[in-house]
């Protein structure tokens, strides 16, 4: 079974968005996966990599054309949250380091709390506090 989870994802400015996510709390580690067309982050406690590459390395390897992230959206990537206040901190975060909350912090649903934001290349994610105690059974 695979031990560990990439996301690798194509950006047009390399430095912009090392900035973006390290303003956002990501870490940056160095080493492998860091040269003047990519770089390597780790997410949460479990350590999940992102890893950045300038558009023309990307393409390169998966043989494949760029989703339009500014008509659609490929895929939605979530993190979960400790609380409200961690939701709203990451919101503002995002918005502070030049990212684009498209859905502002809200309850839903009764026991999640969250919101949704882009960053500089239009990738979305969102953020996500499930409060456990008050999901119905």
């Amino acid at each position: 079974m695979t031990q560990d989870i990439w996301l690798n994802l194509p950006v047009k400015n390399l430095k912009k968005s090392i900035e973006f996510f390290i303003a956002i709390g990501f870490t940056q580690t160095f080493g492998l996966g860091n040269t003047e067309k990519s770089a390597s982050f780790s997410i949460g406690e479990k350590k999940i990599v992102l890893m950045l590459f300038t558009e023309d390395v990307f393409t390169s390897f998966t043989n494949h054309a760029l989703s339009n992230t500014t008509i659609g959206t490929e895929v939605l990537f979530s993190l979960g949250a400790d609380s409200q206040d961690q939701v709203n901190d990451l919101a503002n975060r995002a918005k502070s380091a030049g990212g684009t909350v498209f859905a502002e912090p809200k309850e839903s649903n009764g026991f999640m709390y969250g919101c949704g934001f882009s960053d500089p290349d239009g990738h979305r994610w969102n953020v996500l506090f499930m409060d456990t105690s008050k999901i119905p059974h």
